[in-house]
C-alpha cells in the first residue's frame, strides 16, 4: 500500500483526504493507495507517524505547522527554501524532504483571476500561508504590505488600518491568510475597516470552508470582486501529487 496524508491541528474537515480519495478512485488505484488524516496536537508526535506507517510516501502539512515542521526535515527543496515554509513532505529513502506547492497554487489562481490588472496588496496574517502568498506576489511583481497583530511581524498592524483607513483605499488587492472565518467560526474575519472596500477591490480568501467567508461577504456587499481558496487548494494538491511521483 502506498500511503499519503495530511498533518495539522485541528482537522475537523479535510479537503485533501476527500480530494485524493476521489483522485485514487478516478485513477483506479484506490486498492493500492490511501490518504489519511493525522491530527496531532504537537509536532513531537510527528516522527511516530512515520514509525507507525513504514509505507507512508508523503504528507501535506497545514495550519499551524508549515513553519514549525522545518526542524523535523532532512532536506528542504528549493521551492520551500526561499519561502521558509513547507506544505508537502516526500519520503525519499530514509530522508524526509520538504517542498512548497502553496506558492504555485496561489500564483496560478491569482494570476488567472486578476487578468493583468495592476494592483497593490495588503496581506492579512504573517504565518506559513502568508509566506507562500508573499512569494507568489513577488513572482507576479505585485507590491504588498503585511498586516499583523504585532508590529514586529509585519509592515502594519490592524490598529494602524483603523487609525488610517485610507490605507485600504490605496491597496486594491486584499488577501486573508489567517484562519479567521474558517468553519465553524464563520462570523469572524480580519479586523479591518470593511466600509473602505469598494468596487475597485479584489478580496481573496485562502479559506474554502465556508464557500463565502465573512471577509468575502463584506467585500461582495461593497461591490468588490471576491474569490476563495478552493482553486488554489486544488492546484497545490495536484502539485503535491506531482512531487510525490517524480
Amino acid at each position: 500500500m502506498k500511503r499519503y496524508g495530511l498533518v495539522g491541528y485541528p482537522l475537523g474537515h479535510s479537503f485533501s483526504q476527500k480530494y485524493f480519495s476521489k483522485k485514487f478512485e478516478g485513477l483506479n488505484i484506490s486498492h493500492s493507495h490511501a490518504y489519511h488524516v493525522f491530527e496531532i496536537e504537537s509536532l513531537s508526535d510527528f516522527p511516530e507517524i512515520w514509525d507507525r506507517y513504514p509505507d507512508l510516501e508523503g504528507v501535506n502539512v497545514t495550519i499551524p505547522y508549515k513553519i514549525e515542521i522545518l526542524p523535523f526535515l532532512d532536506e528542504i527543496d528549493v521551492s520551500a527554501a526561499g519561502v521558509k515554509a513547507v506544505n508537502v513532505i516526500k519520503k525519499k529513502g530514509n530522508k524526509l524532504i520538504g517542498y512548497n506547492s502553496d506558492v504555485f497554487g496561489f500564483k496560478q489562481s491569482l494570476d488567472a483571476w486578476l487578468m493583468g490588472v495592476e494592483v497593490e496588496a495588503l496581506i492579512f496574517g504573517s504565518g506559513g500561508s502568508s509566506l507562500a502568498v508573499q512569494a507568489g506576489l513577488q513572482a507576479l511583481n505585485i507590491p504588498f504590505k503585511i498586516v499583523s497583530r504585532e508590529a514586529t511581524k509585519g509592515d502594519l498592524t490592524y490598529s494602524q488600518l483603523h487609525q488610517e483607513p485610507s490605507i485600504i483605499d490605496r491597496h486594491y488587492l486584499l488577501i486573508n491568510t489567517t484562519p479567521k472565518g474558517m468553519s465553524p467560526n464563520i462570523e469572524e474575519g480580519p479586523p479591518i475597516p470593511y466600509d473602505r472596500i469598494d468596487q475597485n477591490h479584489y478580496c481573496f480568501d485562502l479559506i474554502y470552508n465556508p464557500e463565502e467567508t465573512f471577509f468575502m461577504r463584506q467585500g461582495r456587499q461593497n461591490k468588490a470582486r471576491t474569490k476563495n481558496g478552493l482553486e488554489m487548494l486544488e492546484l497545490q494538491a495536484e502539485k503535491s501529487w506531482e512531487i510525490w511521483n517524480k
